[in-house]
């Protein structure tokens, strides 16, 4: 009998033995099923796939899916589901005994344990899809009531979830936010309420490109305020902008309304600090100084809201613009000037951003309306603005309505001056890709200014020392500048200007031209891309006119070649502006003047003056000239006291160098001369001209031309 008995109990042994082995691997078939009666399927579903053989502290897979629904509540009208995915991972677990731990507080027949989670990738996608979270090499710690129920049934209660995130990516649409890290920590002691932690994002990116904002950081809990319970708050929050630190007290987002709202603060932010307004190692900083500010900003249902924002410089900022040799043109002065005149304020915009659908959550276009600040004490607007992310495109135009710039321009370099006045004007504007055009734009001013040209300093000659010859200095006046201008997506320009009145001043006299019009092209030619091309310039001069219909200058070379029109000059007012006191005359001059430039130098070929009808030129001397005269110079005298001429003819011929060779032929009467025969007076002159208009005047230093002549008929 106990044989027997011996037998049975060692086949009971190996039945046991065997079924274990069995149960043991045949775990990963009747592993889903037990799970699926664990849990409960309605808030929270778990799927594995690829389970391997299970050790005795753990396990593979290769797939788990984990499925958590939120019911409605106050402050959200439709049930959400989270689905968290993990793949290539691994499962340890461990039990722990509980007796010593009094936080935990199981019931009766509970044990605790705690389970560790690593995974190759980790991915979180809601459903209504409103983002996207993916992490590598994820870790993820549980803690877990376990046991088992009356009907032997094993009841699975979580107690508290760990999760370090460090690296992660979230996508929204194109908005891509890198470097995620936070510090998830949820418990069934805190209500499952995430406590404060450190929220990081390292850098933004929108459609593929990197957004000039990063390295965010924020406060951020899952606890809300009872008397507010539907809105999340980010507290202490910091972003980089343009490698700018910008910050603002907190971030309030309502889960009801998803309107969030908050403003912006820019405390004392370089402005060289801005892409392209930095040159590097050069010794002239582009941009110096810094600026403050708050951006009031609200965001909610796919639109953007910025309401009175404004942006100040303080004293010594300033924007240096510079030639391609880096030498300073002019700077601008950004800081507030007395009487107000804020850089930026009442800044206001309205963003927002269109889908295709409310299932694809694409993209399609963005919107931009309501656009308008103060800039510079004037105004500046927006028509709306549309850009289609597809074609990268958009169609807009600013409007700028006494904006008080020219005040605030300094020349630099070889020039001087002063501008006044403010600027008003359109810019329409379309945008493809990274190019921009302008059709019609236009800017006027009322306003004037002053400028005075000296240029670089030259190593002079010892008798230029010795006569203490300075260099010499050009300045300008002008007013009322209106401009019209069109530029192609590929960088040609054209510019029609008009100015009331240009003078300018110089060691030669004074020189005025009213109603400047023309038109510039720049960039026209892909050939050759440092030429300028003027055409269709004309001005007043002198109660006359000066035109040219072409030239094309070179800026490297420095060289062009045209022709000068001068028409309806009257020779007084020639005569005027040399300073003759002795000479008086009558009538009009048009003529045409070849003109060379080489390296800003004039020459001039072949050019021809005639008058435009007749007139008298009548040349005064007193009693003492003519007593003291001999016989030629009296003739002289007589003839010029009352001559009628019927034709004036002038060549004029100039070198770079300034050395001009003028002819004049005069052939009239004089009534009171010899019965008024006619007669006929050749004049040729030679003199150095420092620039092209004093070569034009025709009579210039008449009075010594005639002294010259008549020099030359003395016995």
């Amino acid at each position: 009998m106990m044989k027997w008995l011996l037998r049975f109990l060692m086949a009971g042994i190996v039945f046991f033995v065997l079924f274990c082995a069995a149960a043991w691997l045949s775990f990963p078939w009747y592993a889903q099923p037990l799970i699926d009666r664990a849990l409960d399927g309605k808030t929270l579903k778990i799927k594995l796939a690829g389970i391997g053989v299970p050790g005795l502290s753990g396990c593979s897979f290769q797939s788990l899916q984990t499925v958590i629904t939120t019911p409605p509540d106050d402050c959200n009208e439709a049930a959400t589901s989270y689905t968290l995915a993990l793949n290539n991972g691994e499962l340890a677990w461990r039990f722990t005994n509980h007796s010593t731990n009094t936080q935990t507080n199981l019931a009766p027949g509970f044990s605790e344990l705690i389970l560790t989670l690593k995974a190759d990738a980790l991915t979180l996608i809601p459903e209504p899809r409103q983002f996207t979270f993916g992490d590598r090499d994820a870790r993820i710690k549980a803690t877990l009531a376990i046991g088992v129920t009356e009907g032997f049934n094993i009841s699975i209660k979580p107690l508290s979830v760990t999760y370090l995130v460090d690296g992660a990516v979230a996508t929204r649409e194109k908005l891509r936010l890198e470097g995620i890290r936070y510090n998830v920590r949820l418990s069934k002691a805190t209500q499952w309420q995430q406590p404060l932690d450190t929220l990081h994002i390292a850098r933004l990116s929108s459609d593929g490109q990197p957004a000039p904002v990063g390295n965010f950081t924020a406060l951020f809990g899952s606890k809300r305020d009872p008397l507010d319970p539907c809105t999340l708050t980010l507290r202490g929050c910091s972003i980089e902008l343009f490698q700018w630190m910008a910050s603002t007290e907190r971030i309030d987002y309502n889960l009801k309304a998803k309107r969030t709202s908050f403003t912006l603060n820019l405390a004392k932010i370089p402005l060289n600090a801005l892409p392209g307004l930095s040159q590097g190692k050069s010794i002239i900083p582009f941009a110096t100084g810094r600026i403050s500010g708050s951006i009031p900003i609200e965001f909610q249902d796919s639109t953007i809201t910025v309401r009175n924002a404004m942006v100040v410089a303080e004293s010594g900022t300033t924007v240096t613009f510079c030639d391609k040799q880096q030498k300073p043109l002019f700077s601008l002065d950004m800081a507030a000037i007395k009487g107000g005149n804020e850089l930026l304020k009442n800044l206001n915009a309205t963003v927002t951003f269109n889908s295709n659908n409310s299932n694809e959550k694409k993209l399609s276009a963005l919107a931009l309306r309501d656009l308008s600040a103060t800039l510079f004490g004037g105004k500046i607007s927006s028509t709306p603005i549309t850009y289609d992310p597809k074609t990268k495109s958009a169609f807009f135009t600013i409007r700028l309505n006494d904006i008080k710039l020219l005040d605030r321009l300094k020349l630099l370099g070889e020039y001087k001056g002063s501008l006044r006045g403010e600027i008003g004007g359109t810019i329409p504007l379309a945008l493809t890709g990274n190019r921009f055009a302008i059709q019609n734009g236009t800017l006027q001013s009322e306003g004037s200014g002053n400028i005075t040209i000296t240029p670089p300093a030259q190593q002079q000659s010892s008798d230029e020392r010795i006569l203490r010859q300075e260099q010499p200095q050009n300045s300008y006046s002008f007013s009322g500048p209106q401009l019209q201008f069109s530029r192609s997506s590929d960088g040609k320009t054209e510019l029609n200007f008009q100015l009331k009145r240009l003078e300018q001043k110089n060691a030669g006299g004074e020189l005025a031209l009213n109603s400047l019009k023309g038109k510039l092209l720049l960039w026209n030619n892909n050939l050759h891309p440092n030429l300028i091309s003027l055409s269709d310039f004309s001005s007043g001069l002198l109660d006359g006119t000066i035109a040219l219909e072409h030239i094309d200058y070179d800026m490297v070379k420095k060289e062009g070649e045209t022709t000068l029109h001068i028409n309806h000059i009257p020779l007084q007012k020639l005569l005027d502006m040399q300073g003759s006191k002795k000479m008086y005359a009558t009538g009009t001059i048009k003529g045409d003047i070849p003109i060379k430039i080489q390296n800003n130098a004039f020459a001039i070929h072949d050019g021809t003056i005639t008058s435009e009808q007749n007139g008298q030129i009548i040349y005064a001397t007193s009693l003492e000239e003519r007593t003291a005269a001999n016989p030629a110079m009296r003739i002289t005298y007589e003839v010029l006291s009352n001559l009628l001429y019927a034709q004036l003819l002038s060549s004029i011929n100039m070198t770079p160098d300034g050395k001009s060779l003028m002819t004049i032929q005069l052939k009239g009467t004089n009534p009171d001369f010899q019965r008024g025969r006619p007669v006929e007076l050749n004049l040729s002159v030679q003199q150095n001209l420092s620039d092209l208009l004093r070569s034009l005047s025709v009579s210039s230093n008449v009075e010594q031309i005639i002294s010259d002549k008549t020099s030359k008929k003395k016995p």
